[in-house]
């Protein structure tokens, strides 16, 4: 089964950290991380999926761009975020 969150991430990024960390505070603990240190090949894919954003952390629940990890922190703050990750879960 595919993990509904996706992360576009690299080692040293103390975003991609942040990103991880906050994902940790709502119980989420398994996601599909793409290392772009070891597959670089998927950077590619990270700028098309994104609408051409070269900077990491690039996060995606289900195929909707969230952004980086203050996107993320923003979704988290507004109550949204359980309902687009049950959305995409049901997809």
């Amino acid at each position: 089964m595919k993990k509904a969150i996706t992360l576009y991430t690299k080692g040293y990024c103390p975003f991609c950290k942040r990103a991880k960390a906050l994902l940790a505070t709502q119980n989420i603990t398994q996601w599909t991380e793409y290392d772009l240190e070891v597959v670089p090949e998927r950077f590619d894919e990270m700028v098309t999926r994104s609408g051409g954003r070269r900077t990491v952390p690039q996060i995606f629940i289900g195929d909707q761009h969230i952004g980086g990890s203050d996107a993320l922190k923003k979704l988290i703050s507004s109550g949204n975020f359980e309902a687009l990750l049950k959305s995409a879960n049901a997809a």
